[in-house]
């Protein structure tokens, strides 16, 4: 079978590293890690920065209640109006490692719970072990719900709030969980093995995820299984992905010139936002 090859357009440049895309509130909403700042790109390309964040990593996800949740430097913080951050959770007691990315329950019985995971040690240079995940009430309590995950990366969660996806960058596979009524996790099984390195995700509305790969410089959709459906190949590492646009059909990218983790010390703005024409539109979110 042929594998639909996509082709990619370049909305917004100039970033040093974009991160955790997610379309929300009619604009997509970019984590730069390299220049610690929260951004907005609209379909025009227009981009507007909303706040500062000094954190290195730092991932986003909105609530059901339309306020965004930020993980950041072993916290979870909370966009309040005028544009202040506020601390929902504290971290740090469950591991000093960096926390990466967040993603947020929109329906079932654990709507507004939130799950972050760490990567479980310094990357780099730090000896390499497996990371956890936590869980984040919406009163702002953590627990640590899976532990023993190989660089874990991109999340996302089913519309009907039961499943978690989970990208293990170092176990070349993605890994799905139940959703337990407690918010705990169970049941733990591979979802997909894939041929890369899969790094930020989505879920589109057939069930099927899109994955960034940084080495491998493409996103690619892949079915329960493994089974490949289509891929957009571009000329640098792609980071994270996301699908959103006014029909919820646009594959938003972002990408950039990717050195090592050698070259994380001399910043460059080489990192862009792309866009795609996908074949299925967004995952419904409540």
């Amino acid at each position: 079978m042929t594998i639909p090859a996509l082709e990619a357009r370049t909305l917004l440049n100039g970033l040093v590293m974009g991160e955790s895309p997610r379309w929300w509130n009619g604009r997509l909403w970019v984590c730069d890690w390299g220049a610690r700042e929260l951004l907005t790109v609209d379909m025009a390309g227009c981009r507007e920065t909303i706040v500062a964040v000094d954190a290195l990593p730092f991932c986003i996800d909105p609530r059901p209640d339309d306020r965004l949740l930020i993980s950041a430097a072993g916290q979870v913080l909370l966009l309040a109006p005028h544009r202040q951050l506020k601390s929902h959770a504290d971290l740090s007691s469950l591991s000093d490692k960096p926390w990466n990315e967040i993603v947020v329950v929109a329906s079932g019985k654990g709507r507004g719970n939130a799950y972050v995971n760490n990567i479980g040690f310094d990357f780099p240079h730090g000896e390499v072990t497996t990371g956890i995940i936590a869980l984040v009430t919406p009163d702002g309590a953590a627990r640590q719900v899976a532990d023993e995950v190989a660089f874990p990366n991109g999340m996302a969660i089913t519309p009907d709030g039961r499943t978690l996806i989970l990208a293990e960058s170092y176990g070349q596979c993605l890994t799905a969980f139940d959703i337990m009524p407690d918010g705990g996790l169970s049941n733990r099984r591979i979802w997909a093995e894939v041929d890369g390195h899969p790094d930020g995700i989505c879920l589109d509305a057939e069930g099927a995820v899109w994955y960034a790969d940084v080495p491998g410089r493409c996103c690619v959709r892949v079915a329960e299984g493994g089974a490949v459906l289509a891929r957009v190949d571009v000329d640098r590492g792609c980071f994270s992905c996301a699908l959103g646009g006014p029909d919820g059909t646009t594959l938003f990218i972002v990408a950039a010139d990717w050195r090592g983790p050698q070259g994380m010390g001399q910043p460059s703005r080489t990192g862009v936002v792309l866009t795609a024409q996908a074949p299925v539109r967004a995952a419904a979110r409540s």
